[in-house]
């Protein structure tokens, strides 16, 4: 008698294994529970072992069970890998890529990346949250993060994403011909700064850097805001000094509105990075994804 069951019945296993659960398992496969209860009896007939043991709350692998795990995991991710390269080599990929992102990194995906994406993988579609608090994208069910590169978790991937981000100080001509011009990051305790709060509720330290000596400014003001480009208007305003990326600022310094200070205290980061979980098989849809993130070059 031919003991070999096929891959839906092993796929079925892998799926009631990860939840716990025969009805979770049986939802997500779009088939009754009794169904599935019975195919893995008759699986666990062929084997001649018992993979779960059942209580009428949980779900639980036997020692064999999970030892079978381990086996048959490998050998499903495979499977799946080969019809996926079969098809991104076809362009003919499906799904969806959920993407947790901040505003600015969503601006530049779209006028730089999702255009080309689009065209190529017409078939996928692109589901990107903009917000601004860091989230674990694993337990809120999104494929891929972006964020500064020093904000990326350590168990993450992280990919270098877009070019390097400067952040300023800056304040408008009139601010600076009411104020003396501070010539040192210590000097901006005596001004009105325009404080940025994060979207956890804490209040952004500036932080500058010369000649390896690093300095973090607790800075004080009157006004507190949590979007940038709000501070940039409240500092061409002539409100106070605001610590800005470059991005957002440089538009206002083109037209005169905002002038740079301490420059030399402002080197350029890393910028932004795409990261995503550190697990052995990406499915096709990111990975084609993450392909078109590093061909697209995108200007500083």
């Amino acid at each position: 008698m031919n003991k070999k069951p096929d891959l839906n019945v092993l796929a079925a296993f892998a799926t009631i294994a990860t939840h716990g659960s025969f009805r979770k398992a049986a939802d997500e496969l779009g088939m009754p529970p009794s169904t599935l209860s019975h195919m893995m009896r008759g699986l666990e007939t062929r084997l001649g072992v018992r993979l779960f043991n059942r209580t009428t709350r949980s779900v639980a692998l036997t020692d064999a069970g999970a030892r079978f795990l381990t086996r048959v995991r490998p050998l499903l991710r495979d499977f799946d890998a080969a019809f996926e390269e079969i098809e991104l080599q076809q362009n003919r990929l499906s799904g969806v890529v959920r993407i947790n992102s901040n505003e600015p990194a969503a601006r530049m995906l779209l006028r730089h990346v999702v255009p080309v994406f689009h065209k190529r993988f017409p078939d996928i579609e692109l589901d990107i949250v903009t917000e601004g608090a860091l989230v674990d994208i694993v337990a809120e069910g999104f494929d891929a993060g972006i964020r500064l590169c020093e904000d990326v978790p350590q168990d993450m991937i992280a990919i270098r994403f877009g070019p390097q981000i400067r952040f300023m100080v800056v304040a408008s001509p009139d601010y600076l011909a009411r104020h003396l011009v501070p010539r040192v990051p210590e000097e901006l305790r005596r001004h009105a700064c325009i404080r940025h709060r994060l979207p956890s509720g804490k209040l952004y330290r500036w932080e500058f850097e010369k000649d390896g000596q690093e300095s973090a400014i607790e800075v004080s003001g009157h006004i507190t805001l949590d979007h940038l480009e709000l501070m940039a208007e409240a500092a061409s305003d002539g409100m106070g000094i605001a610590y800005l990326p470059d991005h957002i600022a440089a538009p206002y310094i083109v037209k005169g509105e905002l002038a740079p200070l301490l420059l030399d205290w402002c080197p350029p980061g890393p910028g932004l990075c795409i990261y995503y979980p550190d697990h052995r098989h990406v499915l096709a849809p990111l990975r084609a994804f993450l392909d078109v993130v590093r061909e697209v070059r995108i200007p500083s």
